[in-house]
């Protein structure tokens, strides 16, 4: 597969050439949202609306459509409630993807996926998870100005049975509809030949500025190693993904981290009812 690791031309997004301008495509999708901004003023900012505008080449309709959508859902699933005590088997799902604790040279967080680790938790408990790291990651990225994640996923060894295509399927779904514009760059590194089908099945279901960030990444592939170098810091770099770090997560020290977050985010006050879910 190693023809996937070219680099495709990227899409050229019509981006608003001041910040006055973005302010007002801003206030204009808050026009089109209505009363949502006043029920869900912390969902809404204006970095929310920005990231929405941007994954939508700034279409004020397509962005508030969107924003609506994402509203939709978030009343029904209340990811804001989502807490590190609410994970299902959290010391070993931590193991399959965490944030970890350093960015790469652009100042991008990090999001590493593994899964080729085995899990034990159902699919419904898989979704909750990755919707708890989404929702760290934008707290990290209200200010940014561009995608600000690095989605780092290793396959080697996988099997179709590490990631059941309905799961698959609904991560994407969410990570496209209800956090666009987060994701800078996806880097799967050494998927073996089998995986191949899988992700011409897989690849439908990107949208196209998704299928974009796709980079396929080779430990063993000199040009590969060459990128990776550039874009992180080798002795932070995990070894797995062709970097000198081969310190495993320390789960405790994590928990903690994800605890502060928690906190940072309100959702342990949210979880237990001590404050508004708006």
């Amino acid at each position: 597969m190693s023809y996937l690791f070219k680099s495709r031309s990227e899409p050229t997004p019509i981006i608003p050439a001041s910040s006055e301008e973005q302010l007002a495509k801003i206030n204009e999708v808050r026009e089109l949202l209505g009363n949502l901004p006043m029920e869900m003023p912390k969902f809404l900012s204006d970095a929310t609306i920005r990231r929405f505008l941007r994954a939508r080449n700034w279409s004020t309709v397509q962005a508030a459509k969107s924003l609506k959508e994402a509203a939709s859902w978030r009343r029904q699933y209340k990811p804001e409630k989502i807490c590190w005590e609410n994970i299902a088997d959290s010391e070993n799902e931590a193991r399959r993807a965490y944030i970890p604790d350093y960015l790469d040279k652009n100042g991008r967080m990090v999001f590493i996926t593994l899964p080729t680790i085995k899990t034990k938790t159902s699919e419904k408990d898989h979704i909750k998870y990755l919707v708890y790291n989404l929702e760290n990651l934008v707290l990290n990225s209200e200010d940014a100005q561009e995608e600000y994640v690095v989605w780092m996923s290793d396959f080697r060894g996988w099997a179709v049975s590490s990631t059941p295509f309905s799961l698959t399927r609904e991560s994407l779904h969410i990570i496209q509809k209800y956090y666009p514009g987060l994701v800078a760059v996806a880097i799967l590194t050494n998927p073996p030949r089998i995986f191949e089908s899988f992700w011409k099945i897989i690849r439908h279901f990107l949208e196209p500025k998704m299928n974009e960030k796709v980079k396929f990444v080779y430990n063993n592939n000199s040009e590969s190693q060459r990128i990776m170098g550039d874009m992180f810091d080798l002795d932070k770099l995990e070894s797995t993904f062709g970097g000198r770090n081969t310190v495993g997560l320390d789960i405790n020290k994590y928990a903690e981290t994800m605890r502060r977050r928690d906190q940072m985010r309100g959702a342990w006050t949210q979880a237990n009812g001590n404050t508004s879910s708006r």
